[in-house]
């Protein structure tokens, strides 16, 4: 039996407790489209070469302590420096890393406003504070009012997740820069999705120890499963961040799947274009459902609003009616009537369209 309290929790952090955990409600559906995963597997031949090489590990040895193999590859993938590359157990793991070594107690971070809420409990967790910038209209960057706030705070640290989780919006040319020369902070860029139709801030690792561009291969190389990110950076920044991960942090099989791909992403690269024309199509498709906005994205996955229709009733007859699961992110402004769809293959988004069309009481025209 458990005691009927626990007097331990007087010892957590208070400003942790005041924290809304990350977590995903133990829904499954049929078309599931709300962890802005790839629809499609890994490809059987590339899949068969990952498992032999499983097959011929040593699985009573740790994998390699520092990944020099997979360094290299993703070094020369981003014409970088292999010092500058940092592996994690996705690039979540590298977000807290980062945070852990550049925050103390009371030093501002700031980000934009909707996004990763994982930013906003990690910075929580090691007693910084967060300052939230709202994005503008249609979910724009107000790069203005960004730069405002981290002068004023004096931020430690500025996080971009761009494109945007859960907007899908991207940063304007320049943006980075201009917080290099205008703040003193650190600059995460969070390209997670950056494969989809975002800008990069590679190029400008060179010019500046101040900044750091994470990246992951669950999105557009659909190993979600695996858990691989990695980070790029000036090697005495990586160095750093390095002593803020636990040792042997990504597995052997994990290791051996992110070199595969490198080796060999053709075919995943073209699924990825795949996904990005099956984007823009069905945006385009529901953009003529009366009472319901749709908003521009860049990721593999797009933001409606429902105006005709309360947001919370529509996730509900998606999910029980017509077995489409997608992400309820309505619970306050500026995303109240919003959910997040994650792009699938072109029969669930099909089922999407029908079924949004038969919510929204709109004709169908056909298929696409």
């Amino acid at each position: 039996m458990l005691p009927d309290s626990a007097p331990g929790l007087a010892l957590v952090k208070p400003a942790v407790r005041a924290q809304a955990a990350y977590a995903l409600a133990a829904l499954t559906a049929p078309c599931k489209l709300n962890q802005n995963e790839s629809p499609l597997d890994t490809p059987g031949p590339l899949k068969a070469r990952i498992l032999a090489r499983a097959a011929e590990l040593d699985w009573n040895r740790y994998p390699p302590f520092v990944p020099v193999a997979l360094h290299a590859l993703l070094a020369a993938r981003h014409g970088w420096v292999a010092e500058g590359v940092l592996v994690g157990n996705g690039s979540n793991e590298l977000i807290q890393a980062v945070l852990s070594v550049i925050l103390g107690p009371g030093d501002v971070v700031v980000a934009p406003a909707p996004t990763f809420a994982l930013y906003r409990l990690l910075t929580a967790v090691l007693g910084g504070r967060y300052e939230a910038v709202p994005l503008g209209a249609s979910f724009v960057y107000d790069l203005d009012a960004l730069v405002s706030r981290a002068r004023a705070t004096d931020a430690r640290l500025v996080i971009l997740n761009s494109p945007n989780n859960p907007t899908g919006s991207a940063l304007p040319p320049g943006a980075v820069e201009r917080l290099l020369a205008e703040t003193r902070a650190m600059i995460v860029c969070d390209e997670a999705y950056q494969e989809f139709g975002g800008p990069t801030a590679v190029p400008l690792l060179a010019q500046s120890s101040r900044m750091l561009v994470l990246r992951t291969f669950s999105k557009a190389m659909g190993l979600a499963g695996l858990r691989c990110g990695y980070g790029l950076a000036h090697p005495a920044i990586t160095a750093e961040v390095a002593k803020a991960k636990l040792p042997y942090n990504v597995n052997a099989l994990t290791l051996a799947a992110a070199e595969e791909v490198l080796a060999d992403d053709r075919v995943l690269m073209e699924r990825v274009a795949e996904i990005v024309a099956e984007r823009e199509r069905v945006v385009a498709e529901l953009n003529v459902i009366g009472g319901l906005e749709v908003y521009p994205s860049r990721a593999n996955f797009f933001v409606i609003r429902c105006r005709a229709v309360p947001a919370r009733q529509v996730f509900q007859r998606l999910h029980g009616e017509f077995g489409i699961l997608v992400r309820d992110i309505s619970g306050g402004p500026p995303l109240e009537e919003c959910l997040r769809i994650t792009v699938g293959t072109r029969e669930e988004m099909q089922a999407v369209v029908s079924a949004l069309r038969t919510i929204f009481h709109t004709p169908g025209r056909g298929p696409s």
